[in-house]
């Protein structure tokens, strides 16, 4: 099947579509104009850098090479969760990083060998865009579980002491916050499953498609991934939020006010 190229030209005709929502934005003062444009901008140079780099990548194809840039990976995964919920980085790094890197990595290994069965399991061409996709998932994943377990127990601090001063253990108190932050989190996930194929086709299998791949190897292709986003999402959420009791709360179960930026 013939693969249809997309030209510098027919690329520049697609960012004339942006005319739509600068009007807009301009007519109803939205104030999204500038936004607009310094998003895009930053979506192309970091897409073009990251095209050239992963040519480099496939085509070295070293396994050394292809480990240390899942672990680049990883240190900005971890750096963009604890910003963006504007926690203490040093407070929370390790766990973070940790539980992207069980929750991820040993999923991974698992899906290289067993699913696609490769029999280079770190092949850059496999390894690097599969990694992505767990990890970008579990990365909203735990920005979610992770903002809500926090802020929920500081809006609900005097529950939270008052369960304590009951007589309730570390652990007990805190369990029912982290179950709901852990819900919360992978809802979205479980929302996908249910209706992916007929409320939308997702990214991977439209571009196989695309591509020259048959539907059904799509198919194929985008359950053994949704299934590894979804498993990914729950082991690094539920690593992360444990993980994190034993930096961010005192040995009598107090919340520690400086975790918070």
């Amino acid at each position: 099947m013939e693969v249809y190229d997309i030209s510098y030209l027919s690329l520049v005709a697609c960012f004339l579509l942006l005319a739509i929502p600068v009007f807009v934005s301009y007519y109803l003062k939205l104030g999204i104009i500038k936004e607009t444009f310094v998003s895009v901008s930053r979506m192309i140079v970091q897409l073009a850098f990251v095209g050239v780099f992963l040519t480099v990548l496939f085509d070295l194809n070293n396994s050394v090479v292809n480990l240390l840039w899942l672990l680049v990976m990883i240190l900005m995964a971890t750096h963009t969760t604890i910003s963006d919920i504007k926690l203490d980085l040093k407070k929370l790094l390790l766990p973070t990083a940790v539980s992207f890197i069980l929750g991820n990595f040993l999923v991974l290994l698992y899906f290289n060998m067993f699913v696609v069965n490769l029999e280079n399991l770190f092949d850059a061409r496999f390894l690097i865009p599969i990694f992505g996709m767990f990890l970008g998932n579990s990365l909203r994943g735990n920005i979610i579980s992770i903002s809500s377990f926090y802020n929920t127990i500081k809006r609900n601090e005097n529950r939270y002491l008052y369960s304590l001063s009951l007589g309730a253990k570390k652990h007990e108190a805190i369990l029912p916050y982290a179950k709901k932050s852990l819900n919360l989190a992978l809802k979205p996930s479980i929302a996908n499953m249910s209706t992916i194929g007929i409320v939308a086709l997702p990214g991977m299998m439209t571009g196989q498609i695309i591509a020259g791949s048959s539907p059904l190897l799509a198919v194929k292709y985008q359950m053994a991934i949704m299934v590894g986003i979804y498993v990914t999402t729950v082991m690094t959420v539920a690593i992360g939020i444990f993980m994190m009791i034993r930096s961010s709360f005192d040995d009598y179960g107090i919340l520690k006010k400086d975790i918070f930026r």
